[in-house]
Order: C-alpha cells, then sequence, then structure tokens
C-alpha cells in the first residue's frame, strides 16, 4: 500500500518526460564477467546494475541538475552535494528501494557487497528503514521480465531515474555481435529540458 501512495505522489507531483537510447555494453560486460569471481570473494555480487551504480555516481556529479530536488514553496532547485543511489528491488512486500550512500566515494567492489547485503536484506524483509531513505536517484531493472523499453516513474522527490531492459544481441556491419542495453530515463521536466 505504501508503494502504490509512493507512486500517485510521484505522478501526481511531478511532469515527467522519458527519453528512450540504448547503449553497446560489449566491453562493460566483459569487464563484468572478468571481475565477477574477485567480487564473489569479497562477498558481492558484480552486476550491470552494480556498475551502472558506479557510473550514474559519477555523471550525477558532473550533471548536477539530475541529483537534486525541487522546492515549489520556496521556488528553488535543491542540488545535493552527495550522490545516493537507490536499486529498486522486486520482493514479495512490493517494490523497494534501498540506498547506496556516497555511491560516487566507493570502488565496484565496495558497491557490488553492498548492495548484494542490501538486495538480500530487502527480499527477506530485513531492510531497515533507514536503508530505504535519502536516495538522491534510483535505477530500476526490468530484469527477466522481459521488454526494452518502459516509462519508470520517478521517485519523489528525486528528480530523476534510469530504468535498464533486457540486454539483447545485435550483429552490427562488421559482421559481429554487439551486446546492447535499452535504457529509459524518466525526469522532472521543470528541472532538466
Amino acid at each position: 500500500y505504501k508503494t502504490a501512495q509512493h507512486m500517485e505522489l510521484s505522478w501526481s507531483q511531478i511532469p515527467q518526460v522519458t527519453i528512450f537510447d540504448e547503449a553497446d555494453v560489449t566491453q562493460l560486460e566483459e569487464l563484468r564477467a572478468c571481475h565477477s569471481k574477485k567480487a564473489k570473494v569479497v562477498g558481492g555480487k558484480l552486476t550491470i546494475s552494480t556498475m551502472l551504480v558506479k557510473i550514474v555516481s559519477q555523471a550525477l556529479r558532473v550533471h548536477k541538475n539530475f541529483n537534486a530536488s525541487i522546492d515549489m514553496d520556496r521556488k528553488e532547485i535543491i542540488h545535493k552535494e552527495y550522490c545516493n543511489i537507490g536499486v529498486a528491488v522486486d520482493t514479495n512486500r512490493g517494490l523497494l528501494v534501498p540506498v547506496i550512500r556516497n555511491a560516487d566515494e566507493k570502488s565496484i567492489m565496495e558497491i557490488s557487497v553492498e548492495l548484494f547485503n542490501l538486495v538480500e536484506k530487502a527480499r527477506s524483509g530485513k531492510v531497515t528503514r533507514e536503508e530505504i531513505e535519502g536516495g538522491t536517484f534510483t535505477i530500476t531493472n526490468l530484469g527477466r521480465t522481459g521488454g526494452k523499453f518502459f516509462t519508470p516513474i520517478v521517485n519523489y522527490p528525486e528528480v530523476a531515474i534510469l530504468g535498464i531492459g533486457c540486454m539483447f544481441l545485435e550483429p552490427n556491419f562488421k559482421g559481429d555481435v554487439r551486446k546492447k542495453l535499452p535504457f529509459s530515463l524518466s525526469f522532472d521536466h521543470r528541472i532538466i529540458d
């Protein structure tokens, strides 16, 4: 019920726009596969979502309007000095969004361990309120449900959310096959245009 209330609030408060694109992640996937065992050794799991937490957190340092909130009463944009990335997790209790705090200051291996533990806690019902609050940007993944593109709803009071579709193979003009990842970026049009 809480998730439904929050989604309704987001939809009613934020004029949302979604853009769709895809990226060649062939080399990123090779890098992930190469370091996957190392992540397991340290107690994590190296996934594309884990790597995107790091990539997005670095991008937010440059594109500050995506790492903000808006205060309509005071008519101001509040730029965050920290990058707390939420990652949506499907659980038996509904969608939960545990948060990796200061993701821009952590290594990919640190993120892999923290995210692995948070996902396990969310799915087992042991995640705390503090672990799902304070996000500045959210990443959501269609996972195994299939599909390339969708329109993720911005996680209020954040101003943007990145949706990841299912990776697919695409041949190119050179005769090889590339791994492509579809992206759906929804954002608050009052701040980002």
